[in-house]
């Protein structure tokens, strides 16, 4: 079982797709306990692969008896097994969240959704797990059709917002493989560990400086980083609650950790720190996401959006880590990776709670939610001290190894977008939290008339997963500096 850990993370849910419509066709009430079986088995191997890890160091699983450069492997290191345990607990979060809310939105596509759902985390993990570049991108085009019809479903205006995705998707995927085959044709390798031994006597080549630009401008698209961020406000907003709450947390994350093992592990660090300018522009470029997300996300009153940009804003500090290219930024990155997945889950799964019991996310009609909705809005006030960066909860921890990236390299403009950014989310916040908790002057609105408000928490199903997460916030930032210690340091390359 230990040995067989890597694959039966992407196998499972993979097959448990196939046979969901089986069971849902049998018995459509099963869908549900099926997939938490489903990602229950991925989570519980990927934390044997985490401990594995740490404990015997680098994994590599040939796939077909075929040897790599060859054949596929599965090469799973501290840092991709860190993403894996992240993005696993993730997906089995919210598809607990899922039930009652799939039923309030999409009562006729719950067999469908729940196959594509699972379709779409084994996309997420094989991206993750594979050590082969072609592969990785045959998973990124699994989880990225998975995407396109999972905010297709949801409300009016999300099938065109979905076909923006797939013109945007498609145009990074195309720049990704454009890459590839750049890569195949001067190495005549797909193996990453293959390409990282090849490569250096090549980075004065032509073609290899376009396959990595070709490489980096495809994650940046498929990551939504400013300016390549078009597709994503109207997709993560008019999709269903659900959706919203897999893909917000998880395609950054996922598209952040390709970016750093192309850069770092395909590439040596010097190529594109000494090389090439490519990581003081993506400093600058993720300062700029960081303040036009922050900015956009003020002048909105729909909460969802304004979480929408406030993610947009969220990816700047990823690739500001990575742009940074020192052991502090980049602590500050794959911390942030787990740091803003709890964030972003517990944001979306609470905005869908909302609309569950209210029906609408205008940000101006939430007087009294306080009383109507207490846990929730209670969840809603720690989740956002975190984003805003607030201590003992997670967001400060990595937010503070970001700022003394920019401090290690006397970047002082990044360290004071980074401040400046927060003060801004501060204002975001606690907006919401003004109309959610502070009651009209005299306890009454609406031109004297008695508020009568009516206690009507979000169902258990919903509830406990998010609880479960805003708890996880503080205690993840109480475990900072023994995540650090234990995982993150060595998920570093070692040349910083």
């Amino acid at each position: 079982m230990i040995e067989q850990a890597p694959v039966l993370i992407v196998v499972i849910p993979l097959i448990f797709a196939f046979i969901t419509p089986l069971i849902g066709w049998w018995r459509k009430e099963l869908c549900y306990p099926w997939i938490i079986l489903s990602l229950t088995l991925s989570t519980f191997c990927s934390v044997i692969t985490l401990l594995t890890v740490i404990n015997t160091g680098v994994i590599h699983y040939h796939l077909g008896g075929w040897l790599p450069p060859w054949g596929i492997e599965y090469a799973v290191d501290y840092l991709n097994a860190f993403v894996l345990v992240i993005v696993s607990f993730t997906s089995l979060t919210v598809a607990v969240y899922s039930k009652k809310s799939v039923e309030l939105e999409l009562p006729e596509k719950t067999i469908y959704f729940y196959t594509v759902f699972l379709l779409q985390a084994t996309g997420f993990f094989g991206i993750i797990v594979t050590g082969d570049m072609f592969n990785l991108y045959v998973f990124l085009e699994i989880a990225s059709l998975a995407g396109y019809a999972l905010i297709a479903v949801g409300e009016e205006g999300a099938p065109m917002a979905s076909f923006r995705y797939v013109i945007m998707g498609t145009i990074g995927a195309s720049f990704y493989l454009l890459g590839v085959g750049y890569l195949y044709m001067t190495t005549g390798s797909l193996n990453m560990a293959d390409l990282a031994r090849l490569l250096p006597d090549l980075y004065g080549s032509k073609v290899v400086l376009v396959a990595f630009t070709f490489l980096i401008v495809g994650v940046a698209t498929k990551m939504a980083l400013f300016p390549l961020h078009g597709w994503l406000p109207d997709a993560y907003e008019k999709a269903p609650s659900s959706v919203s709450a897999l893909l917000a947390p998880l395609m950054t994350k996922v598209s952040a950790y390709v970016m750093i093992r192309i850069m770092f592990t395909v590439f040596k660090p010097y190529f594109s720190i000494e090389m090439l300018p490519v990581t003081t522009i993506l400093s600058w470029i993720a300062a700029a996401a960081i303040l036009y997300g922050a900015v956009m996300a003020l002048a909105q009153t729909d909460l969802k959006r304004m979480l929408v940009y406030v993610l947009l804003s969220e990816v700047g500090y990823l690739v500001l880590g990575i742009g940074l290219a020192n052991k502090n930024g980049l602590t500050g990155t794959i911390l942030h990776i787990m740091n803003d997945a709890c964030m972003m889950v517990a944001l979306f799964m609470i905005v869908g709670a909302i609309v569950y019991r209210c029906g609408n996310r205008e940000i101006s009609q939430f007087r009294n939610l306080h009383r109507r909705m207490p846990f929730t809005m209670a969840a809603f006030v720690i989740v956002g001290l975190s984003v805003v960066g607030i201590p003992p909860t997670c967001g400060f921890f990595s937010k503070w190894y970001l700022i003394l990236g920019a401090v290690d390299t006397s970047q002082w403009v990044l360290a004071g977008v980074l401040v400046l950014s927060s003060l801004l989310n501060a204002i975001l916040f606690f907006r919401v939290i003004e109309y959610a908790y502070i009651e009209p002057r005299g306890g009454h609105d609406n031109g004297g008339e008695s508020l009568a408000v009516v206690r009507e928490e979000a169902p258990l199903t919903m509830l406990i997963p998010i609880i479960s997460v805003t708890a996880g916030i503080v205690l993840l930032g109480l475990l900072s500096g023994r995540i650090v210690s234990t995982v993150i340091q060595f998920a570093i390359p070692a040349c910083f």
